[in-house]
């Protein structure tokens, strides 16, 4: 998420190197290294994993919704339908 992270709080930023010391360097359209606040991008990054996060958490509750009105009988929105693996 680190990347995704200085992507998205860097626009100016087209490539994003990963270094043997665990540090990154980012780089803009010219070459040039874009100097990035790491404490902004780990805190960037937290946001989006729990994003991520909660989308994955989601979509389980959509197919638990989706596999308990099955059982019962009940009528799915077509968002629990589309969880429905064929």
């Amino acid at each position: 998420m680190k990347h995704e992270a200085i992507y998205k709080l860097y626009t100016n930023v087209i490539r994003v190197n990963d270094n043997e010391d665990g540090s990154v360097t980012a780089y803009d359209v010219n070459e040039q290294i874009v100097a990035i606040d790491m404490s902004a991008v780990e805190t960037k990054a937290t946001e989006l994993q729990a994003e991520e996060n909660a989308k994955v958490q989601a979509k389980i509750d959509l197919k638990a919704s989706a596999k308990a009105k099955l059982i019962a009988g009940e009528a799915l929105t077509e968002d629990e339908a589309n969880t429905i693996v064929i």
